[in-house]
């Protein structure tokens, strides 16, 4: 009995990552399996991005972190850390953007057929004050108000604990409020 003790203090039983068995299969070549990874992750993937780029940068930049997601599998080493693996693709790619190019779009440019709906003014407005927001609010905002996430999602797919996602929304919004230049209600 002690030995079996002592086991299971040298050895904390983590609970298994929801991902793990998709990365598995995605690198071994199961098409299903990285669709399964894209779809739990792409809104999150987008969130952030929005959080740092324009959004027309940002839908484009999602197809860049999965294409480098797809060239890289390979070398993620913890099958459980896919989560945050792709998210730090993710800001690095934001990161690379702005570094290399500060392209600037007219806004009364017409859409092409089939493309994204361009956010209103006031959509704008708010999109650039959360990204003048820390990065610590901006994502959880971004998530929440953009991409429709719930705490528990967010908490979920970012690694935080529900507890500091609440928190970091609620700070956030303080924030984003006093930004926008709005009473607290």
């Amino acid at each position: 009995m002690e030995a079996s003790l002592g086991a299971l203090l040298a050895s904390p039983t983590e609970p298994p990552s929801p991902d793990r068995e998709l990365v598995i299969r995605a690198r071994g070549g199961d098409r299903s399996a990285f669709e399964a990874l894209h779809d739990r992750y792409a809104r999150v993937v987008h969130g952030v991005l929005l959080a740092k780029v324009p959004p027309g940068i940002a839908s484009d930049l999602v197809q860049d972190t999965f294409v480098a997601v797809l060239e890289r599998l390979g070398g993620l080493r913890d099958e459980g850390a896919f989560g945050g693996w792709v998210l730090a693709i993710a800001r690095n790619l934001a990161t690379d953007w702005h570094r290399s190019s500060r392209k600037v779009v007219a806004l009364d440019e017409v859409p092409e057929r089939g493309a994204e709906p361009r956010p209103t003014a006031e959509a704008e407005q708010v999109l650039a004050a959360i990204r003048a927001l820390p990065e610590t609010y901006a994502v959880p905002l971004t998530l929440r108000l953009v991409e429709g996430l719930t705490g528990p999602e967010i908490a979920e797919r970012l690694g935080m604990t529900p507890g500091s996602v609440r928190v970091n929304l609620h700070k956030g919004m303080k924030r984003l409020r006093e930004e926008l230049g709005v009473a607290d209600e």
